[in-house]
């Protein structure tokens, strides 16, 4: 039994480890969250109750068959059903019915609904891809910016080994005279500022990878690390790959917004016909079949006799030998007996057999006056399909307009980019001047550390472009159809 218990033990740790990795890259991240974040699941629910109205819809143009039965006891004045008289007896009756039908006219009607509920279908089947390619987005975005404050902190990381190294040194000068003890408590004020930035670069990773697991839906007590990359191993297209009016062409015949605006467009077209259908006649076939079985519980088994009816002056007579003698009837009683459950139902195959009826009609329906509710529908169905063109003009002016703005951001960021590269250069130049003169003695500890942080700030805003960039690039990528992936 322990033997048991500890390879369950085991295969669930496997299992767990499987489930949840230790290190989260971005393909990962992007996958976990199309599985289990609740707008995507929202959005597969919405259009699986989509798919189910258009197989009812589908459904409804198929003939309809329903069969009902029923058995019961009467008590009191009633109608036997097999005689359509009136008794005061009680009987068990038990019926059989079989109906339905068929549309045969209807303008289109139907097969217009089917259409439209299908198209709505589609459209919601793209709105679910629509919400799996946000959330992708979302999540590469802050995977991104995980991967920038991890940057960050390292930065801040040499940023303090540097001040530390710097106060060793003063602080051996110090000690031999060499400089005064202000500049040891100018190191020092540097070192504690240096820790606090430190300190505020890990919190905005841990507050970045809280963003990150809710967009996974993973729980917040949930450890959680991503798998670390440097920004320079991204690869990234070209620009000319990423021209805007290329980028809007392809964006424009595959993302899912596009598709379902245009599908709903196809579905407001078919819910005009179906509103033009209202001014048109219907045509239907329908049928029933039924049948029906009734018994009383006391019947009469058997007849007594009583005596001979009594002579009046309406009795009828015969003479024999001049003496009259009056015909009398004899006079029986009815003898009842019981049915038990048994043979109550004797007859029942007959009776059955003998009640089978049927029916068959044509049935049409001819729309002449029914208070302009065809009239407004088929108005407010014109006004839905205009809308639903509008939508789609405004969805396809968008996207060209979104596809041209990151495009330009783009530009933006890689000029951003190049003017921090060359800020950086310089401040890294300055600092070793400053530094070579700070160990002369040429130099105050003030400058020196006012030089080091124009070149932390320099590195630091050199990241944040370098994945800036990355971000722009990615998101022209993304229109373009290539999978999020670093």
């Amino acid at each position: 039994m322990k033997y048991i218990l500890f390879l369950l033990l085991i295969i669930f740790s496997i299992s767990s480890s499987a489930q949840n990795p230790a290190k989260w890259d971005l393909k990962t991240c992007i996958e976990y969250a199309i599985e289990h974040n609740i707008s995507v699941q929202q959005a597969d629910i919405q259009s699986r109750i989509a798919k189910l109205q258009a197989e009812l819809a589908k459904s409804n143009q198929l003939p309809t068959i329903n069969g009902s039965t029923g058995m019961g006891l009467r008590l009191g004045r009633s109608i036997d059903p097999t005689t359509n008289g009136f008794t005061n007896t009680q009987f068990l009756y038990n019926n059989f019915g079989l109906n339905g039908g068929i549309q045969i006219f209807n303008a289109g009607r139907l097969t217009n609904t089917a259409a439209a509920s299908n198209f709505s279908w589609l459209a919601s089947e793209a709105d679910k891809f629509n919400a799996v390619n946000d959330v992708s987005l979302s999540v590469a975005t802050f995977y991104l910016q995980v991967l920038s404050a991890i940057e960050q902190t390292e930065i801040s990381k040499i940023q303090i080994s540097q001040t530390k190294q710097q106060l060793a040194a003063t602080k051996k000068r110090v000690e031999v005279g060499l400089l005064p003890e202000l500049n040891l408590l100018e190191l020092e004020t540097q070192l504690a500022n240096d820790s606090s930035t430190y300190i505020s670069a890990n919190a905005n990773i841990e507050q970045t990878k809280m963003q990150l697991k809710a967009l996974l839906n993973l729980d917040a007590s949930q450890p959680f690390d991503i798998q670390v990359q440097s920004v320079d191993d991204i690869k990234l297209q070209s620009f000319a790959d990423l021209q805007p009016d290329y980028v809007y062409n392809v964006a424009a015949q595959n993302l899912p917004s596009v598709k379902a605006a245009d599908l709903r467009v196809k579905a407001a077209s078919k819910n005009e016909l179906v509103a033009k259908s209202g001014f048109y006649p219907s045509l239907s076939f329908g049928y029933n079949l039924s049948s029906n079985f009734s018994n009383v519980f006391n019947y009469i088994s058997g007849y007594n006799l009583t005596g001979l009816s009594t002579p009046n002056a309406a009795t009828p007579f015969v003479t024999v030998s001049n003496a009259k003698y009056y015909i009398q009837s004899p006079v029986y009683s009815p003898t009842t007996t019981k049915r038990n459950w048994g043979n109550i139902w004797n007859g029942w195959s007959n009776q059955v057999n003998n009640n089978f009826g049927q029916s068959f009609g044509l049935q049409m329906s001819i729309p002449i006056f029914n208070g302009n509710q065809s009239k407004i529908n088929y108005q407010q169905a014109k006004l839905n399909y205009r809308n639903a063109n509008l939508q789609k003009e405004n969805t396809n002016l968008k996207l060209k307009q979104d596809i041209y703005t990151a495009y330009n951001n783009a530009v933006v960021a890689f000029n951003k980019l190049a003017a921090n590269q060359k800020a950086l250069a310089a401040a890294e130049k300055t600092f070793a001047f400053a530094t070579k003169r700070y160990d002369l003695g040429l130099l105050g500890t003030i400058e020196l550390l006012n030089n080091q942080n124009n070149y932390l700030k320099a590195k630091v805003n050199y990241k944040s472009a370098q994945y800036e960039y990355v971000f722009r690039i990615k998101l022209l990528e993304f229109y373009k159809g290539e999978s999020l992936s670093l």
